[in-house]
């Protein structure tokens, strides 16, 4: 199947303002991190989810509370729109045992249970063999969970994607594969990594239905799994969506992207899933100028209280950094 061009039509305001307000968190949590990073405050690894909101607030929207995530390295987005808390978030990339991991997973491995979102995993594709055992989990002992698999296009190309999909379509697993298909993984255009560059048809190989999605429509992106979710909770089996999407930034704070032209990254910019729905609310008048300030005024009382919070942590001190690290460690 392939993306449907067609314009959805818009939800109520409440709901509309709702999902522009979880893509503006998204958005100005990662350029403060980026801001905090520069100033060596975060350390290590930093990947952004900047552009591709509409893939997380989108999807995550049509979750129960039941429902497990499991993300990858590129995973701040995932974890707000899943209710993650900011300053948890905010506070583990920090380092600080006040964060959703204790601190010791850092930006690339987020955990939080309350909210049944399992984690980011360092390892490209390391997450979906994971994903199966979840779902495979929830159908032996009779839950209506559904699992839900974030993974970017460079993931494909690896033997845990084949094997996973095989596994989830054999034992028919309420698996959502969720492609963040940015055209460019790591660093590396499509065309020149892989021979077949629609990648619903290496799902459909596996007979998972398969379709192509706008990843930068945040409506489309719900509408696509709505559908998918009621497929598998129906009792049909794993769905493969490819969200074709695009990062405005690079894949981490180390790279210099000298793989692809400034001026396409305008181009996609112009296309932005923020400035396309607020465009397409502002036309409907579901928002004007006063909604705006006070969704950007709410947002940035927040993302300037994770910071308080972060900053104002402590780290693990080092008699326990050996716990939960050794089976018969004290607890």
């Amino acid at each position: 199947m392939t993306q449907t061009p067609r314009e959805l039509p818009l939800p109520g305001r409440e709901q509309a303002l709702l999902l522009l307000r979880e893509m503006l968190r998204i958005r100005r949590f990662e350029e403060k991190a980026a801001e905090v990073y520069s100033a060596q405050k975060i350390r290590g690894f930093l990947h952004l989810y900047i552009g591709e909101e509409a893939v997380a607030v989108g999807l995550i929207s049509q979750l129960r509370a039941e429902d497990a995530i499991i993300s990858t390295y590129r995973e701040h987005g995932h974890a707000l729109a899943r209710g993650v808390e900011m300053g948890a978030i905010m506070a583990e990339m920090y380092g600080k045992q006040e964060g959703c991991s204790r601190g010791r997973g850092g930006s690339m491995h987020l955990f939080d249970a309350r909210t049944r979102f399992y984690g980011g995993n360092a390892i490209v594709a390391g997450g979906l063999p994971l994903a199966v055992g979840l779902a495979l989990a929830a159908k032996m002992q009779g839950q209506e969970a559904v699992t839900v698999c974030f993974f970017g296009e460079g993931a494909v190309a690896e033997g845990e994607f084949h094997e996973s999909m095989n596994l989830a379509a054999v034992w028919k697993l309420p698996v959502l594969f969720v492609c963040e298909n940015n055209l460019y993984a790591m660093g590396t255009a499509l065309d020149r990594s892989e021979s077949q560059t629609d990648l619903t048809v290496k799902a459909a190989s596996y007979n998972v239905p398969a379709e192509r999605v706008d990843g930068m429509d945040v409506l489309a992106v719900a509408d696509a799994a709505q559908r998918a979710l009621a497929s598998i909770r129906a009792g049909d089996g794993p769905v493969f969506l490819e969200m074709r999407t695009y990062r405005f930034r690079a894949h981490s704070m180390f790279d210099a992207q000298l793989y692809r032209d400034k001026e396409e990254i305008e181009r996609w910019k112009k296309h932005g899933p923020i400035l396309r729905f607020q465009g397409r609310l502002r036309e409907a008048g579901l928002l004007d100028d006063r909604d705006l300030e006070a969704l950007e005024a709410e947002i940035s009382r927040e993302v300037e209280a994770a910071v308080a919070f972060a900053e104002a942590g402590t780290f693990e001190p080092i008699e326990t950094l050996t716990k939960d690290v050794y089976a018969g460690e004290e607890r």
